[in-house]
């Protein structure tokens, strides 16, 4: 890899100067949120860490790549690639520790920023984490954690910062990007147009996640429950908006599970694939929160190594699982988890959403209207809050 200018080596009177990191596909769409609020603050600025493709596109110098730390849960994938990630931030310290930016940021991530942001913050540099850590639903064991590293925390959920204050955290709630991005009504018709599909068809889209891990533990029983759903409605149209990267392994585990051609493969465009459905079959994490976004009926669905699931268990605050249930606080979709996550019983709770499209329409709609006051509750102006935020920080 060549070897990125060092900030300290690009002096600008008015430049900004900023450590960043932010993982997955995920982190780097946040972090050009953030980015695009900071150029229009500081018209010079200079960003360089570890970040994605829509960051570099803002002019971000990334010395690695976002991907870098798509992990999945405690597995031995974790144990495999911990040493190469270790050595990976011992580097990244090193560097910004010599460059002093003005402030470093830690986008999600927090198994590796969290500890980078402690050593950077004791060496006076000034530290921001944006999305605050999970503490309400299963790693309360991080608040301590939080307190030493992070000046300033960045949230993306209403309840968070009073809940962070109790802790003697300083935190600003800046909305969540995704509230901003999805449109409040979606357009159904626009998005079948582009993926080929009509008007009058039912829709069923399948979101097995966006990493090599999730997909290998998820994507079987998905399409062993499509397989039971296109046999209960031979007519129903299935789609399944895959990452690039893990295209080709979709398609190996759709014919593994008697699809064959009956399953229309995209590559990306999820939230076309969200606009376009009727309901979505679709696995605990971010995209679920898309979903509801999209105001989509879905059945969230999990399956992990046994050891991430029994520590997972350990730590779980919370009776739910799926971002929408836990934001409503409620039950309001339904979710198979682990050993749950049976294809006999990930089809029984989709096709029960497509029979009350027919039969139960009251039902929809008061999933809709939860799903529309939740978007309400998340859509600020994220970018704008999180550039005054850190102006802030770096006044004081």
């Amino acid at each position: 890899m060549t070897q990125p200018t060092n900030l300290a080596q690009q002096p600008s009177a008015h430049a900004l100067r900023i450590g960043m990191v932010a993982g997955e596909a995920s982190g780097d769409m946040l972090a050009s949120l953030l980015l695009q609020g900071v150029g229009q603050r500081w018209p010079q600025w200079q960003a360089c860490g570890i970040g994605g493709s829509k960051m570099q596109a803002l002019g971000f110098d990334a010395y690695w790549p976002s991907e870098l730390l798509a992990v999945h849960g405690y597995s031995m994938e974790v144990l495999r690639r911990v040493y190469g990630i270790w050595r990976v931030r011992n580097a990244l310290q090193q560097r910004l520790l010599a460059d002093k930016p003005d402030v470093f940021i830690g986008v999600d991530a927090p198994d590796f920023n969290l500890g980078l942001e402690a050593d950077l913050r004791a060496a006076g540099i000034k530290t921001v984490h944006f999305v605050c850590p999970s503490i309400w639903a299963w790693r309360a064991d991080r608040v301590e954690k939080i307190r030493r590293s992070a000046d300033h925390v960045l949230c993306i959920f209403p309840f968070e910062p009073q809940l962070l204050a109790q802790h003697g955290i300083a935190a600003t709630y800046v909305g969540h990007p995704l509230a901003s991005v999805i449109p409040m009504v979606p357009d159904r018709h626009a998005a079948r147009a582009q993926l080929g599909l009509h008007d009058g068809d039912e829709v069923l889209a399948i979101l097995p996640g966006s990493r090599s891990a999730e997909v290998e533990y998820i994507a079987l029983p998905f399409f062993r429950a499509a397989a039971l759903i296109l046999k209960a409605r031979p007519a129903i149209k299935l789609i399944v908006p895959a990452v690039p990267a893990l295209r080709e392994r979709i398609e190996q585990l759709a014919h593994a599970s008697g699809l064959g051609g009956a399953l229309q493969i995209v590559t990306g465009q999820s939230h076309a694939v969200l606009a376009a459905c009727d309901v979505t079959l679709i696995a605990s994490g971010t995209a679920t929160l898309e979903a509801a976004l999209f105001k989509r009926p879905m059945v969230i669905g999990y399956h992990m190594h046994p050891l991430s699931w029994w520590l997972m268990r350990r730590k779980q605050l919370q009776p739910w699982v799926g971002l929408p249930n836990i934001l409503c606080r409620d039950f309001v979709v339904p979710e198979l988890i682990q050993d749950a996550a049976t294809p006999q019983a990930l089809s029984a709770a989709t096709l029960q959403w497509f029979d009350a499209r027919v039969h139960q329409r009251e039902k929809i709609t008061a999933l809709e209207q939860r799903f529309t006051a939740l978007h309400e509750s998340l859509q600020r102006d994220t970018s704008r809050l999180a550039a005054d935020a850190i102006r802030k920080i770096l006044a004081a």
